[in-house]
């Protein structure tokens, strides 16, 4: 039942804002994905592994509700260098996000290490 649920919230949010943006700009947004020039700027090979990576985190702790601690080691590094190299995108809320990031993935850390 919560994943049916889950899943129909989703569907229903995602599809409300794709409409409101519109289908094809959203669809032209994928398919930079598949374009080899987006793949030569570093900002963008560093947020796909910064996402994966939080991925990596929070999934194992819904579904499983397990901890990933050595996922943590990854988030910070791509945390950081999320960062470092967003002179493209250097948004406060990036780099909030990405620095609180950081001290959540450190907390988890010293606590799992420490005690």
């Amino acid at each position: 039942m919560v994943t049916i649920l889950t899943l129909t919230l989703w569907a229903t949010i995602v599809f409300v804002v794709y409409n409101k943006v519109g289908f094809k700009e959203i669809h032209k947004s994928y398919c930079l994905w598949f374009s080899k020039g987006y793949w030569l700027k570093r900002y963008n090979v560093v947020e796909a592994a910064a996402w994966t990576a939080k991925l990596l985190v929070i999934l194992p702790a819904i579904i499983f509700g397990k901890e990933v601690i050595w996922a943590h080691f990854i988030t910070l590094m791509t945390s950081a260098l999320l960062i470092w190299v967003s002179e493209q995108k250097l948004l406060p809320t990036l780099v909030a996000f990405n620095s609180l990031w950081i001290g959540i993935s450190s907390f988890i850390i010293i606590r799992y290490y420490i005690g």
